[in-house]
């Protein structure tokens, strides 16, 4: 505790005190002149290493126990010395030895947080401090919702196949799905037959005045999830689209009187809500044309539970739709290129085509 003005007065009368005394019309200021001990040179502290010696100060603390005034001693790497007013340490024994005893800074752990270059030096590290801290960097999903958000030329590839039922689109998917840089995703038709323990596709097709809206929604947000889950692969093939299920599928149960309007509504604006706000890009269509009559030839033989019931007047009205958006495109706008291939020929004959059209398809922006 520093010494009021009074104190320092009375304490500077004391022969031996802080405040100095008179040798030889000369003041010194210095610590106590113990019979013990007497300061010397540059290990002394307070007492010596500069002319006119050092500022007065307080004292530590009271001696220790075991430390007798007039002695020296070694605590922690730091001399001691003990006199009748209080005990003294050296003082640049003691900032060395805290000096040793500081924590050193680390850099900061690696994260998506700011980074800081504390650590660096020289020129570079002058500039790189003259910055200040780095920006975080952005955390971005990799099946962008934001229309206006990446580089269109760094964004990968997404072709959607497209056609009737039982037109060819498993075989097509096959086909490339062994292709190095190329992800298949087919219709999530599990999910449509087993929503926890209903099955809403089977519930449509049996009755879709009463199932058709409740199938279509879940359609259209599982075809959502389909469109924005990562992609992982520079190119991806979608087995159909949430176009195709907007415009062919809810259209068709409209127009044949099995969806009300207030229904066809609802799934409009929820359909054009998500254009307007989350991104579903398609590089390329790729139309598997099929007749009806083939269409249903190939259904009966694959005999798939649900599409038993299938009319051949259902698929006639799919494939009209089809052509409306595709080839006439009268129905809706289409938003990227349309691939047409005939796919009526047997699955020999479609190979072939694939493998024909190898270049077309994975690689619609060069077309």
């Amino acid at each position: 505790m520093p010494l009021s003005d009074p104190g320092r007065a009375a304490l500077a009368k004391r022969p031996g005190s802080l405040g100095g005394s008179r040798e030889g019309g000369e003041t010194r200021r210095g610590p106590f002149k113990s019979p013990g001990w007497a300061p010397t040179g540059a290990a002394t502290g307070w007492a010596g290493g500069r002319a006119g010696g050092w500022p007065a100060g307080p004292p530590v603390r009271p001696p220790r126990p075991g430390i007798h005034p007039g002695s020296k001693t070694q605590v922690a790497g730091a001399e001691v010395c003990a006199g009748p007013r209080g005990t003294w340490l050296m003082l640049p024994s003691l900032l060395l030895l805290l000096r040793r005893l500081r924590p050193r800074r680390r850099p900061p752990p690696p994260g998506p947080g700011p980074r800081f270059c504390s650590w660096a030096s020289g020129a570079d590290g002058a500039a790189l401090r003259a910055r200040g801290p780095a920006p975080p960097e952005p955390h971005r999903r990799p099946g962008p919702l934001d229309k206006h958000q990446g580089d269109e030329r760094k964004r990968k590839t997404v072709i959607c196949i497209e056609g009737n039922i039982a037109s060819g689109k498993t075989t097509c998917l096959d086909y490339f799905s062994g292709t190095t840089d190329v992800e298949v995703l087919t219709e999530p038709v599990a999910k449509w037959r087993n929503v926890r323990g209903h099955n809403p596709l089977s519930l449509m097709y049996q009755d879709a005045s009463r199932w058709g809206m409740t199938l279509q929604t879940y359609v259209q947000l599982t075809m959502l999830e389909q469109h924005t889950r990562p992609q992982t692969s520079p190119i991806r093939m979608m087995e159909r689209s949430i176009h195709s299920a907007k415009y062919i599928f809810v259209e068709n149960l409209y127009r044949s009187g099995k969806m009300p309007e207030v229904d066809y509504v609802v799934l409009t604006e929820w359909f054009d809500w998500i254009m307007k706000n989350i991104a579903v890009p398609v590089d390329l269509i790729v139309y598997l044309q099929t007749s009806p009559e083939t269409c249903y030839k190939r259904l009966k033989m694959r005999c798939r539970e649900e599409e038993k019931v299938i009319p051949m007047e259902y698929l006639e009205a799919i494939h009209h739709l089809y052509e409306e958006w595709l080839i006439k495109q009268s129905l809706f706008k289409v938003s990227s290129p349309v691939l047409v291939m005939e796919a009526n020929h047997d699955m020999p004959e479609m190979l072939e085509q694939f493998e024909q059209n190898w270049d077309r398809i994975l690689a619609p922006k060069t077309m």
